[in-house]
């Protein structure tokens, strides 16, 4: 359920390119990987400008702790989850942000630092249990060693937190230790998504009906509260330095970083085949929308249903999680990113763009009535319950989008690549 998934390239890395097509669509050099890189670096720069006015947004309420101040923090926190929410598309084709080879070395693969879930807010604050009663046993109550549970996990001195002591613990133990992102800011700014007064009778979901209720108190006069504030600003700069590193694998004028070897201009020999290249981003792009934001990210929530799966459950903004996920994808898709058109998109390829097309204005319609209940009516973690005549839309949005994902293989096609359903499917995707 967490973001960072296996990338399985098999028979992916190794297809034929119907040369003939592809040379007569891009006349020599590829216009489709330019536009790619182009809407890589215009993404992260936005997602890292939004994540240093969060940095500054928190730093004042630590400075400063005030109600008015938590709420400055919590919407600058929503603010840059806008535009990186729109950077999760790059995902899953062996890039910079979650590479598993090659270039995770260069770059760090930061995207399950910067993004895993679900958290264990156990592991980082307290919580509160049915009876009123928190729990402790936390990185925020420890006074100096802390183990986190799960195998071989390793003891980190935590007496100051700082981004390298956050960065040791982060899924040290196992997946679930998730201790660093945005979602471990998330659950600082708004506190533990529970509300047992609301929890569905029947017993299918223990998840919350009503965002984190987490009070100033908590920077103010309660215990550990100058911790608090170390975790908020340790996070945020670790997700600044990760972004950082981002935008420089993007960067133009750069012969020896991950855009020049996508184009095949870098000076160090890491320059990566064009028919590998594409390859792997649409196969990412199929992956990501279809086992990643179709399959982990709405089909386990409303299937379960369960409010604890949705991806921002502590401030209920997951409606926008999965309009800006699936707005990443369509920008590299159709080309274009914030209005701006980067030139050849990988839709222009195909000839026959009906099928496609329906589905994409379906999807959409379900997109935006997600997002309007959300704003006017009742948040997710609402829709999903299955009383709701919205949850039926929503399964109906899952199907959809795991269709998307299917099309991706005559997108690849008309653009000179061979893709199986394989290929646009995490085989280790929850089965529900």
């Amino acid at each position: 359920m967490r973001t960072q998934k296996k990338i399985i390239i098999s028979s992916v890395l190794t297809m034929a390119m119907v040369a003939s097509t592809a040379q007569a669509f891009f006349g020599g050099k590829n216009e489709v990987l330019t536009a790619y890189a182009d809407i890589a670096i215009a993404s992260y720069t936005d997602a890292l400008n939004d994540a240093k006015s969060m940095q500054v947004a928190i730093k004042d309420f630590t400075k400063n702790p005030t109600t008015m101040m938590m709420e400055n923090a919590k919407a600058s926190w929503l603010n840059a989850r806008e535009s990186y929410g729109q950077t999760e598309a790059f995902r899953l084709s062996n890039g910079p942000i979650d590479a598993e080879e090659g270039w995770h070395t260069v770059y760090g693969a930061p995207e399950g630092q910067l993004n895993a879930w679900p958290l264990d807010e156990n592991m980082v604050d307290y919580t509160m249990d049915a009876k009123g009663k928190k729990t402790s046993g936390n990185i925020i109550d420890a006074k100096g060693a802390f183990t986190p549970s799960g195998e071989k996990s390793k003891t980190v001195n935590v007496s100051n937190i700082t981004p390298d002591v956050l960065a040791a613990l982060n899924e040290n133990g196992g997946d679930a230790n998730v201790a660093t992102g945005y979602h471990a800011i998330e659950f600082l700014l708004w506190g533990q998504d529970q509300d047992y007064a609301n929890f569905i009778k029947d017993g299918i979901t223990t998840g919350a009906l009503i965002a984190g209720q987490r009070t100033v108190a908590d920077y103010t006069t309660a215990k550990n509260a100058d911790r608090r504030k170390q975790y908020l600003n340790a996070a945020s700069a670790l997700i600044v330095s990760d972004l950082e590193s981002m935008v420089v694998a993007w960067g133009k004028g750069d012969n020896s970083n991950y855009r020049a070897a996508l184009l095949g201009n870098n000076t160090s020999d890491k320059n990566i085949d064009e028919k590998t290249a594409l390859s792997q981003i649409f196969s990412g792009l199929g992956v990501f929308i279809k086992s990643e934001l179709a399959n982990e990210r709405i089909a386990v929530a409303v299937l379960t249903p369960s409010e604890e799966d949705e991806h921002s459950c502590f401030s209920d903004n997951t409606h926008r999680d999965i309009a800006q996920n699936y707005q990443g994808f369509k920008n590299i898709l159709f080309g274009t990113y914030n209005g701006i058109d980067y030139g050849v998109a990988p839709i222009d390829a195909l000839k026959d763009k009906s099928k496609l097309m329906a589905l994409i204005k379906s999807a959409d319609a379900k997109v935006n009535k997600i997002n309007a209940l959300a704003q006017i009516s009742r948040h997710f973690d609402y829709q999903i319950r299955p009383n709701d005549p919205q949850a039926k839309q929503i399964k109906k949005l899952k199907n959809e989008l795991r269709a998307i994902g299917d099309q991706m293989i005559n997108v690849a096609k008309a653009n000179g690549i061979n893709l199986s359903v394989g290929d646009v499917t995490d085989g280790e995707e929850t089965q529900l």
